[in-house]
């Protein structure tokens, strides 16, 4: 990008470009070892080349402390897009990703070929009130940990208690308090109003009727002033596209993209030995305080290191803990 920072990205599947705009924070590594989240984007990959990133100061990208605006956000769009060397595309927009994402095919219509937006809003002073909006900014300035647990049981009540636990930990180290608060504030700033009708690509809007975080309302208006738009409402209370009925979601999704339905799983089973090892490299353990534990040699632990990596389809230790942690026993 122009300030010299880079912009982390990733690419599974193959055929023609579905770019995902993140919501509030994403981390590429660590999202992809929570099973729900690697699941959902799976299930996107089949039949597309699906591309995540990160924006700048959250997950894999170059730090970044400057001002958050809606120029950024399509700034760091471009600087993706142009790296892939892609003209066109389909693209994905959740959250507050739904709301750069309008404002990009607003602005660059030549490049979007199919647009949808899930959990969006064409304003952000629309979701919550002035108290609840400052309550909220002021509580993840001063206790971060506390502040990413209560927006995660915001974001995605209808997961179970290891997935929550994983989401929380996966905020937390996809981003500081500081870079948090400051996307909170810029999702509350943003107003696409202006901007939906000129939309042209064909636009699926996707909202559940429960959501908590961005109340369906939203969706309705977000549908209603894009020319042609269509609008579907899922059942559910999860903002987060990845958890709750995340089938339904895909499946809608998929649908629009003119791609046949699929079901796909991410494996989650090892062998009750990689298991011990999993639980034990989550507490923060070396290969060599592993082996001490279990009363083995640090070779034998780095092999089954490398066996649940495998498996798993993982890169890093973190992702490991992060696996652990969303599917292990509550603790």
């Amino acid at each position: 990008m122009e300030d010299g920072g880079r912009v982390a990205y990733a690419l599974t599947g193959s055929g023609p470009l579905l770019l995902v705009v993140p919501g509030w924070l994403s981390h590429l590594e660590l999202g992809w070892a929570i099973p729900s989240e690697r699941t959902f984007h799976e299930a996107l990959s089949s039949g597309r080349t699906l591309v995540r990133y990160d924006r700048p100061g959250c997950g894999l990208s170059d730090p970044y402390d400057g001002p958050r605006t809606m120029a950024l956000e399509l700034a760091t769009i471009g600087a993706v897009t142009e790296a892939l060397g892609a003209d066109r595309f389909d693209l994905l927009g959740w959250s507050l990703g739904a709301a750069v994402a309008a404002q990009w095919s607003a602005t660059r219509p030549e490049t979007v070929s199919r647009l949808v937006l899930y959990g969006g809003w064409p304003t952000g002073a629309a979701i919550g009130d002035d108290d609840s909006r400052r309550l909220l900014i002021g509580l993840l300035g001063s206790h971060w940990g506390l502040g990413s647990d209560l927006l995660t049981d915001l974001f995605a009540p209808d997961t179970d208690a290891g997935t929550r636990r994983a989401l929380a930990q996966y905020q937390r180290a996809a981003s500081s308090a500081d870079t948090a608060v400051a996307l909170l504030r810029l999702a509350y700033d943003l107003d696409v109003r202006s901007a939906l009708a000129r939309i042209v690509a064909p636009t699926l809007v996707l909202h559940r009727r429960g959501d908590r975080a961005a109340p369906v309302a939203q969706g309705r208006m977000l549908a209603a002033a894009i020319p042609g738009a269509a609008l579907i409402e899922l059942e559910g209370r999860s903002h987060l596209p990845a958890v709750g009925d995340a089938e339904a979601v895909v499946d809608r999704i998929r649908r629009f993209l003119g791609l046949p339905r699929l079901r796909r799983a991410v494996p989650t089973s090892l062998t009750p030995r990689q298991t011990e090892v999993a639980a034990l490299v989550a507490e923060g353990l070396t290969n060599r305080e592993v082996a001490e534990r279990l009363g083995i040699s640090e070779r034998s632990a780095e092999s089954h290191l490398e066996r649940i990596r495998l498996r798993l389809g993982f890169r890093s230790r973190a992702q490991v803990a992060a696996w652990y942690v969303a599917t292990g026993p509550s603790r």
